[in-house]
């Protein structure tokens, strides 16, 4: 099986989205001269997982920004104008994984009903939370209630003058 990261923006308190979904608060770290380990972190990964919603949304941004890696997205919506390198999966988690057993690293994009559908199958192997310096005060939470619990070992934590934090964790198995 693949390392299967989740590398992921959070707000301070924990939301990846606002209540609509839009990500405009990802610019407040905008404008300071570091990718804050993005493109390192991107070339390193051979594959992504993304739900429908994340999906339809980075559409949206315009150029698909992930051309010559694999995409799987979980959904049950009918597709019918995916690019090449975009597969539809199933909702159901397991049901992918015999189609990625073969990359080395998979990177977890999002959303958070994804999130929590491999948490809770015990499939994220590592967390890279990138917290925004920003309150929203509601919105998408990152981890959807009820989550299992899930012992962490931190790895590395980062800090930049922007005042993005970013905290790298490995499960934890005491």
């Amino acid at each position: 099986m693949p390392t299967i990261v989740l590398y992921i923006a959070s707000s301070i308190d924990g939301y990846i989205a606002r209540p609509d979904g839009s990500v405009d608060w990802l610019s407040v770290v905008d404008g300071f001269d570091t990718d804050y380990g993005y493109q390192a972190f991107y070339d390193s990964v051979d594959a992504l997982l993304m739900g429908s919603n994340t999906y339809a949304q980075v559409q949206q941004f315009g150029d698909w920004p992930y051309t010559g890696k694999t995409a799987y997205v979980f959904s049950s919506r009918d597709w019918s104008d995916t690019l090449a390198d975009v597969k539809i999966a199933p909702p159901d988690v397991g049901a992918t994984l015999p189609a990625i057993k073969h990359y080395h690293k998979v990177w977890l994009v999002g959303g958070a009903a994804l999130v929590k559908s491999f948490h809770e199958a015990g499939l994220i192997d590592e967390y890279i939370i990138s917290i925004i310096p920003v309150v929203l005060g509601d919105g998408i939470a990152l981890f959807q209630s009820p989550l299992t619990e899930q012992p962490l070992k931190l790895l590395s934590a980062q800090h930049y003058a922007s005042g993005l934090v970013q905290l790298h964790y490995q499960k934890y198995h005491p």
